[in-house]
């Protein structure tokens, strides 16, 4: 068994940058909503991967928050990092924001994930520890705590 080496949240953050094409908008000329959760769900996965060195699955999109519509011929920015981890779980925050041409971001999306990391039976496996250096790395982590919290009581309550 390997030894399980604590990470920082920097250790896996990871940023995508992904332009927005005609063929990825809705009826309102706007970009579907389902494409840009699934480019969150990517940026997740390759956070939880980098911090847990596992392939890894997507157990729940906890929150999901629409603030602005992004349409065609934006760039849209996708920032993930780590904010809390479990035994074989972690928590991904990845924020979405539209770059202006004058390279101003404006937040389009907040999203938290959890991500099982998956052994090589496809079983979950421990992930490291995450070392928080940052008062808002701190913060977020002590939210984490309480999301957690929240999901497990939804999920005893069958709600």
């Amino acid at each position: 068994m390997r030894e399980l080496k604590a990470k920082h949240v920097s250790d896996s953050e990871t940023e995508q940058i992904q332009p927005v094409f005609y063929s990825q908008l809705n009826a309102q000329k706007r970009l579907f909503g389902g494409e840009l959760v699934s480019w969150i769900d990517v940026v997740a996965g390759t956070v939880a991967r980098r911090h847990s060195a596992h392939n890894v699955t997507t157990a729940e999109i906890d929150n999901l928050q629409f603030k602005l519509p992004v349409f065609a011929n934006s760039v849209v920015v996708l920032h993930g990092k780590l904010t809390y981890v479990g035994h074989t779980s972690m928590e991904v925050r990845v924020d979405s924001y539209v770059e202006e041409l004058s390279d101003e971001r404006k937040l389009v999306n907040t999203a938290y994930l959890v991500l099982v990391a998956l052994d090589e039976n496809g079983k979950p496996t421990r992930v490291p520890e995450l070392i928080c250096d940052t008062p808002a790395e701190k913060a977020e982590w002590e939210a984490g705590r309480k999301r957690r919290a929240l999901r497990d009581q939804r999920k005893r309550e069958s709600f």
